[in-house]
């Protein structure tokens, strides 16, 4: 697999390995559901803090293409159009063949299928009500969808109305009524819903599309600084970073050592845990975003997770570690044998998903250049 480091920012490929890696240790306590201390409490942390980096970062990445696109051209709905097109030729290919193979486990291993399974199709399974049980991972992906596809709709619209306005304004009042909208609707949660316990949190709060489509829009916020207020971005880099990661420890082990939990900070959980958090990944870019290389030692490997850790996301832990436990359980396992299973169990996710990644991800994602796709928007 040829790499063109020349094309690549470092910093960004950092935030997206660290993001996987987190997701990945969150997930290895169901391997090793005895573990205590310091270490459980961290990976515990590293599931939901992993999943709003690769959020944020995301909402960074399409929030420079849509800005370019949206002040330097037209701006059709042929170009919203193309959009979509492009992102899901980069999403959907892995989405829909992990659902499959899930459908394909679940049978083999016995378990019943969602009644809705239908819904999964059209990532509405957990668009406002609780996540089902059944690959569980897809949440993020619904939200990622139904944000890809909102805001370029609403910039698009917003010019009916306002054709001679500035564009640079356009992209951050529809970018922050975006952010304000979404944060009005986990107020109105938190007004509405009876205190419950961290598990009803994670189901119906944490991984709920109407909850959550901000955490992406922070990200776009980021994007829309960085173009329009470069030296700001810059001369601050140091500055921002270093609060960033004061605030996301802060949150992440402060918090939990003080007792802040939802039956007493309800609002705290259901509204700011997330706006707070993303904010100080958003604090972390600026400085990350101009980190363009590193020592080929460390920016090697850290490139390659960072180019499968899409395939690694879906495969890794409701098919691959699903089917490891039902064929090789883990819970008669100590010491070194749990150790080896660990290592097999992370060698076969990284093997899966760079087959995946070389044989099929890739090849779906490129034809989105391909002339047949091209000519429909020249």
């Amino acid at each position: 697999m040829r790499i063109d480091f020349e094309k690549r920012i470092f910093g960004l490929d950092l935030m997206r390995a660290t993001a996987i890696i987190m997701v990945m240790c969150s997930h290895t306590l169901w391997i090793v559901p005895e573990m205590r201390g310091v270490t459980r409490k961290l990976f515990s942390v590293f599931g939901i803090l992993g999943v709003d980096v690769f959020f944020v970062l995301s909402g960074f990445l399409i929030g420079r293409i849509l800005y370019k696109m949206y002040t330097s051209r037209e701006f059709t709905f042929k170009d919203v159009t193309y959009f979509w097109i492009r992102r899901w030729f980069r999403t959907l290919p892995n989405y829909y063949l992990a659902l499959i193979i899930n459908i394909l486990v679940a049978i083999y291993i016995g378990n019943q299928l969602p009644d809705q399974l239908w819904k999964y199709g059209f990532f509405l399974h957990n668009f406002s009500t609780q996540l089902p049980w059944f690959f569980p991972e897809s949440w993020s992906l619904s939200v990622e969808e139904f944000a890809y596809i909102l805001g370029p709709l609403l910039m698009y619209l917003v010019l009916f109305f306002r054709k001679k306005a500035s564009r640079p304004r356009l992209f951050l009042q529809v970018t922050l009524f975006i952010l304000l909208l979404f944060i009005l609707t986990k107020l109105m949660y938190n007004h509405e819903e009876t205190v419950r316990h961290m598990r009803h949190w994670t189901l119906n709060v944490k991984s709920i599309v109407i909850y959550r489509i901000d955490a992406i829009y922070y990200g776009v916020l980021a994007a829309y600084i960085s173009i329009v207020k470069p030296k700001f971005w810059c001369h601050t880099r140091y500055f921002t970073f270093g609060l960033g990661i004061l605030v996301l420890i802060a949150m992440n082990f402060l918090v939990p050592l003080k007792g802040w939990f939802i039956t007493e900070y309800p609002a705290f959980w259901n509204v700011w845990y997330f706006i707070i958090k993303s904010l100080a990944i958003v604090c972390t870019l600026p400085l990350l975003s101009q980190i363009k290389s590193a020592p080929k030692s460390i920016r090697i490997p850290i490139t390659y997770i960072s180019i499968l850790s899409y395939a690694i996301y879906v495969f890794h832990y409701s098919i691959i570690m699903q089917l490891m436990k039902y064929l090789i359980p883990s819970e008669p396992m100590e010491g070194l044998d749990l150790v080896i299973y660990l290592l097999v169990y992370v060698l076969i996710t990284f093997v899966v998903s760079y087959l995946v990644y070389r044989l099929y991800e890739k090849p779906m994602t490129d034809l989105r250049d391909s002339s047949r796709i091209k000519k429909h928007f020249e």
